[in-house]
């Protein structure tokens, strides 16, 4: 069995045809999966649709790309995180790409994040994009390693993967694992401890070969899987336990 660890279920594409979704999850032997919130003001969609399926939970938390949203704060982020099919804070983090003047409101944002993780003791599903130095900083400034979490889609290089997985980090790998261009990417996903590594589809997005440009879902994972076992001389099976094992020790579905 896989687990997608990170998916958008709540999104166009995906949401109108859960059924479907389900079931090609079935198919592919995926028995789990994560969506992810972005916002608050969509976090009622994300919950509902989690509580479709015994095998769906979500998380709550804002995208550093948003900018005009409600703003959280500790108590709300606390608030929403108790309920027992939210697993995780998140998605929360940096992102320099779409904001090039590395706004100070972004840096607290994310620091709120942390310190919600912290006191409810749900681990951080945290985005970086070309911002890597500033997120490692803040995530030991306060303290991140305490509660843990997942550097969600990872693409950076090895040196930020060991200081990320030094702090107490999974390292999560999307479809670009399978791209015959992400040679870093795939480095470290040969690199990565087998118990710290995690597989995802950031669906509906990042779709991997052989359905790369085309609209994501969670039957999907089994692509990623299989590249990643592939990459470390594995069978599909060695790294689909692995990588559910990591899930369930991290995120602790059904314990919340």
């Amino acid at each position: 069995m896989l687990v997608d660890s990170h998916c958008h279920l709540d999104f166009s594409g995906l949401a109108e045809r859960l059924p479907d979704v389900l079931a090609a999850m079935r198919e592919r032997e995926v028995g789990a999966a994560l969506c992810i919130g972005v916002n608050l003001e969509d976090f009622p969609k994300v919950l509902e649709i989690a509580m479709q399926a015994d095998n769906l939970y979500a998380t709550v938390g804002v995208h550093p790309e948003y900018s005009d949203v409600e703003e959280p704060d500790e108590a709300r982020l606390l608030a929403l995180a108790a309920h027992p099919k939210v697993l995780g804070v998140g998605e929360t983090g940096l992102d320099y790409y779409w904001h090039k003047d590395k706004p100070e409101w972004q840096r607290q944002r994310f620091r709120t994040h942390i310190r919600a993780a912290r006191r409810c003791g749900k681990p951080l599903v945290v985005h970086t994009r070309d911002s890597a130095a500033d997120t490692l900083q803040l995530m030991r400034e306060e303290g991140a390693d305490t509660v843990g979490g997942v550097m969600h889609c990872f693409t950076e290089n090895w040196e930020i993967a060991s200081q990320a997985l030094d702090l107490g980090f999974h390292l999560s790998f999307s479809g670009i694992v399978t791209f015959k261009n992400a040679s870093i990417v795939k480095e470290v996903a040969q690199k990565c401890p087998l118990d710290r590594l995690l597989v995802e589809t950031d669906s509906p997005y990042l779709a991997p070969a052989p359905y790369r440009g085309k609209p994501n879902e969670p039957a999907y994972v089994h692509f990623v899987a299989e590249e990643i076992a592939r990459l470390r001389d594995l069978p599909l099976q060695a790294v689909a336990e692995a990588t559910t094992e990591n899930f369930t020790r991290l995120f602790r579905p059904g314990k919340s």
